[in-house]
């Protein structure tokens, strides 16, 4: 059951935090490379070299880097703090980037492009990480549900604006410059933002590798893992559904479509408390969002399929923003290497959805893709069924 919180606006009482608006502004900055970065590369590679192939293999480096950074950086926020692993990847990060436009040139061997790729995924700064270490320690409980809510709904907010203020850089300039633009604003944010959060207590060393002491904490993965090939799945289902009826261009219509759900569920979902136990909302959510995507793959009109996505955005974010919450209560002390464990597998996840959708709208019609983003949610929502019975959460959130 929902309900408000101590003075009903959990949103208000976060934002009026010190600090907190401009810790959401600059994580916003800070992310605008999250999106942009690949689209890039791909643009900037392709456009050196005219190899797509090549392209593809630079942008999956970048992805591949991403994964491995991440519980690496974790551990390191853990041991030494926020600050200094955010200001040392952000210089990572940027210069990376650049050494890739410096490289991206008819020519160059493939790894002179694929290698600052890789470095470039490596350095990707811990921006969401962060807010979530930052404001759920700032918050407590009570203000847990609304703080993780708002970091995803800034980081939605950055992929879906990201890549269209680099379409206008593009549209005025060119790839590379316009790569060059947004890398260096991104870090400009990353180290402003590291410098607007609190010092806080320091950190932590009772959590050291003990993110998997809970057992829980495998099966939790498992279950963003599936919620990352849901996601992926949709990215193949969506171009491919509109190309299968002859009006690609509506692609991103429809993505649009599932991202303004995402935002809607983010900012519903963290403007009120709950009283239900956290791990019978993972289910709840994991389930609904399965069954809100099967209509997609029944109904035939795209402008039908765009309400669908919508319904199902509105899940998508929530049930993330719970995974957060048992995060917190599994891998307790150990946090940010547990968040950057979380980066992973929704990273791993989103990989192994594309290909299966790939796979099965090859061989089975347009359709196909969401069904199988329907039954990786179905899939997680069974996975959680066991954190439900093994734990009751601690209290509304």
């Amino acid at each position: 059951m929902p309900r408000n919180g101590p003075d009903g606006l959990p949103y208000r009482r976060l934002l009026a935090l010190p600090g907190v608006p401009a810790q959401a502004v600059l994580g916003f900055l800070a992310q605008l490379t999250q999106q942009v970065a690949p689209v890039g590369i791909v643009l900037v590679v392709q456009e050196a070299d005219g190899s797509l192939a090549l392209a593809g293999v630079a942008a999956a480096a970048f992805s591949v880097g991403s994964g491995m950074g991440r519980p690496v950086q974790g551990r390191l926020m853990d041991r030494r703090g926020a600050r200094p692993v955010l200001a040392a990847t952000a210089l990572l990060h940027v210069a990376a980037l650049l050494a890739l436009l410096a490289c991206a040139r008819a020519g160059s061997p493939w790894w002179a492009m694929t290698a600052p790729a890789w470095v470039a995924g490596i350095g990707l700064p811990p921006i969401s990480v962060s807010m979530r270490i930052e404001w759920g320690r700032r918050t407590g409980d009570e203000g847990r549900t609304a703080a993780y809510s708002l970091v995803y709904l800034v980081q939605e907010l950055a992929m879906m604006i990201g890549p269209l203020l680099f379409g206008l850089l593009i549209a005025v300039a060119s790839s590379s410059l316009a790569l060059g633009v947004v890398a260096a604003a991104a870090g400009s944010g990353t180290l402003a933002f590291s410098r607007a959060l609190q010092a806080g207590p320091g950190p932590s060393s009772r959590g050291r590798g003990r993110v998997f002491a809970d057992r829980r904490m495998p099966v939790l993965l498992s279950v963003v893992l599936l919620h990352g090939c849901t996601f992926g799945a949709l990215q193949v289902g969506v171009p491919a559904l509109a190309t299968s009826q002859g009006v690609p261009a509506a692609a991103g219509a429809l993505v649009a479509a599932l991202s303004l759900g995402g935002i809607a569920g983010a900012a519903a979902y963290g403007a009120r408390s709950w009283g239900s136990a956290v791990q019978a909302r993972l289910v709840a959510l994991m389930l609904a969002l399965g069954l809100a995507l099967v209509p997609a793959a029944l109904a035939g009109a795209l402008p039908v399929v765009g309400v669908v996505l919508f319904a199902g955005g509105l899940v998508l974010n929530p049930a993330l923003t719970t995974s957060s919450l048992l995060v917190d209560e599994y891998a307790a002390g150990a946090e940010a290497e547990a968040f950057g464990w979380v980066s992973t597998s929704l990273g791993a996840g989103g990989a192994v959805g594309a290909a299966v959708a790939g796979m099965a709208g090859e061989g089975f019609g347009p359709s196909s893709p969401f069904l199988a983003a329907s039954a990786f949610a179905l899939l997680g929502a069974a996975l959680a069924t066991p954190l439900l019975l093994r734990g009751r959460g601690r209290g509304p959130r």
